[in-house]
């Protein structure tokens, strides 16, 4: 059964905030129209549609493609049914930036760290583990600070650095799970960075420096971002390293050791960009709007 395709690309997110706003502009600019929608007005129809989903604003037609800014908090079922529908979306031959296979593998940041050091990129020593007693020892037996994440998180939330022997919080208190990474010095004392670099489509969009004070290094925790370098070793780990997740787009976050060697920390699939733009004064919107528009004209060619 062939199913009606529009010309809207939809924006999946929960607030019409900056990177909505300028992302929908850009979009339009390339000549598309744009759905805004939340994933939590969307779901599935099977059976009475022709598609098998419940698209606001489309009926029984699909999208021309699909860009997911923002997934909203929600239970393990909501965020299950959520990505089914991003899935179902790529099944039906949808274009889907990031689709559900890249954002499942970097928001579970044991995952990025697996499918990281898989692809042979260098990438700090982690843990993930339920009981406490192991994990426990494995940082008393740490040769320096761990840093102890949330398995799911952004933006420097909910991070702690712990030196060998400082106890663990409770098991309620991170979700049952404890996810552990070695501390990186920094090379000087006085002050920390680290690199974000913005990959679209397999080329660097654009990085920065991000710089603090503090150990944390997040723009929403009060860091300040400054052009970056030109940087071939930061831009070629960066490339491989979305690569390895599979994702169109993706904020890498990089760190320099004490030896001034580069590692691998995390790989966001849906970044933030107002930082970077403020930095660099690069056109973030603009140049994932072109490349969204330059994958629809090769499936349309195609």
């Amino acid at each position: 059964m062939s199913v009606e395709r529009s010309d809207t690309v939809v924006i999946f997110t929960e607030d019409a905030d900056w990177h909505t706003r300028r992302l929908k502009a850009a979009i339009e600019r390339e000549g598309l129209d744009v759905l805004v929608l939340s994933l939590n007005e969307c779901g599935f129809a099977i059976g009475a549609t022709t598609h098998g989903l419940v698209l606001p604003g489309l009926g029984d037609a699909l999208p021309a493609a699909a860009f997911v800014r923002l997934i909203a908090k929600g239970s393990t079922e909501q965020i299950t049914a959520r990505l089914g529908l991003l899935h179902a979306l790529s099944a039906l031959g949808v274009k889907v930036m990031n689709d559900a296979r890249a954002i499942e593998r970097c928001v579970d940041k044991s995952m990025t760290s697996f499918l990281i050091a898989r692809a042979g990129l260098p990438t700090p020593r982690s843990f993930v583990g339920e009981d406490r007693a192991a994990m426990q020892a494995l940082l008393d037996e740490a040769p320096g600070d761990m840093v102890l994440k949330p398995l799911f998180g952004a933006q420097g939330r909910g991070i702690r650095r712990l030196s060998p022997r400082t106890l663990l919080p409770e098991p309620d208190k991170v979700g049952g799970l404890y996810y552990l990474q070695d501390f990186v010095a920094a090379p000087t004392a006085e002050s920390y960075q680290d690199w974000r670099v913005f990959v679209i489509g397999g080329t660097v969009a654009g990085a920065m420096l991000r710089r603090s004070p503090g150990w944390i290094t997040n723009i929403h925790q009060g860091a300040v971002g400054v052009p970056a370098p030109l940087d071939a070793r930061a831009h070629d780990l960066a490339i491989r390293a979305t690569a390895a997740v599979g994702a169109d787009y993706a904020g890498v976050d990089l760190i320099e050791d004490a030896q001034g060697r580069l590692q691998v920390l995390e790989v966001n699939s849906m970044p933030a960009w107002k930082g970077l733009q403020q930095a660099t004064g690069l056109d973030i919107a603009a140049a994932l709007a072109r490349h969204l528009a330059g994958a629809l004209a090769v499936t349309v060619a195609a």
